[in-house]
């Protein structure tokens, strides 16, 4: 008989990309308090590897210099290119163009310090500071404030505790009812919608479709000189949303979402990142 799987706890989150943040806890004063920078789809995977060991898949920098704590991660990425490209600026801040203003890492500082100050100012400038990430404290106990003042864009969810990364599930078969040419009108523009470029409302009880480009132009009324959305509210039922939860719709987060059940804040929306 197989060993029983444990059960994981903690919030779960469909489709998830996520840029992690380990501190080692070595008794070795050589490797304590050393930082590690990495990219995951499964954090609790993730760290079980970097604590196996090189051999077992984690990273040569983290192979031997443990046990490592993972202590913080930014999610809510749209891809994996996403993330990956916030990864490597988070990692090397004086060769990314768009962390000029960023200072070296002074004698004070400890690498984690250091680290949390570069994170801070990365998400309080483009593109990142327009994606709807969340900040999560995977360890509530060393949590604190960003320093600087550079306090997140107040679309930006703060979280404490564990997470739990999930498959999107296949689309239920109300998608086939969409045909290549639909039948439905866009709510917004009154044209035939295309079903790769529809949109939805979340609410059940309104589910409102547009063109993604009408809704995102909607959302941007106030803001004529932004090219990518950060909430609205529906055209319809007026209710506010973040862009970002409205396109996890479309990618098929959000099924099992009943009807009393409150739509998640923790958001990712997918659009074509400029380099830095």
């Amino acid at each position: 008989m197989g060993r029983k799987a444990k059960t994981l706890t903690g919030d779960v989150i469909e489709s998830f990309f996520g840029v992690y943040l380990l501190v080692s806890a070595s008794t070795n004063p050589r490797y304590k308090g050393r930082t590690y920078i990495g990219f995951t789809v499964d954090p609790n995977r993730r760290i079980q590897q970097h604590n196996l060991g090189k051999e077992k898949g984690g990273a040569w920098r983290t192979s031997d210099k443990g046990p490592w704590d993972m202590v913080l991660i930014i999610h809510g990425f749209p891809n994996d290119i996403s993330a990956l490209r916030f990864e490597w600026a988070w990692q090397h801040p004086q060769r990314s163009r768009r962390l000029r203003n960023v200072t070296r890492k002074t004698r004070k500082e400890s690498s984690f310090e250091y680290a949390l100050r570069v994170v801070s100012q990365m998400l309080c400038v483009g593109p990142w500071c327009r994606l709807p990430l969340s900040i999560r404290w995977l360890l509530p106990d060393r949590a604190r404030d960003f320093p600087g003042g550079n306090t997140p864009p107040m679309h930006m969810a703060i979280c404490h505790g564990p997470v739990v990364s999930k498959k999107i599930a296949s689309k239920e078969a109300d998608d086939d009812l969409f045909e290549e040419f639909s039948s439905i009108l866009c709510y917004i523009c009154k044209s035939p919608c295309l079903k790769d470029n529809t949109m939805q409302c979340l609410l059940r009880d309104c589910n409102v479709e547009t063109h993604a480009v009408c809704l995102a132009k909607h959302f941007l009324r106030d803001e004529p000189d932004q090219f990518v959305p950060v909430e609205g509210s529906c055209p319809k039922c007026f209710t506010s949303f973040l862009w970002g939860d409205l396109v996890r719709k479309k990618k098929g987060c959000y099924q099992q979402l009943g009807e009393d059940n409150n739509v998640c804040n923790i958001s990712e929306y997918d659009f074509e990142m400029p380099d830095f």
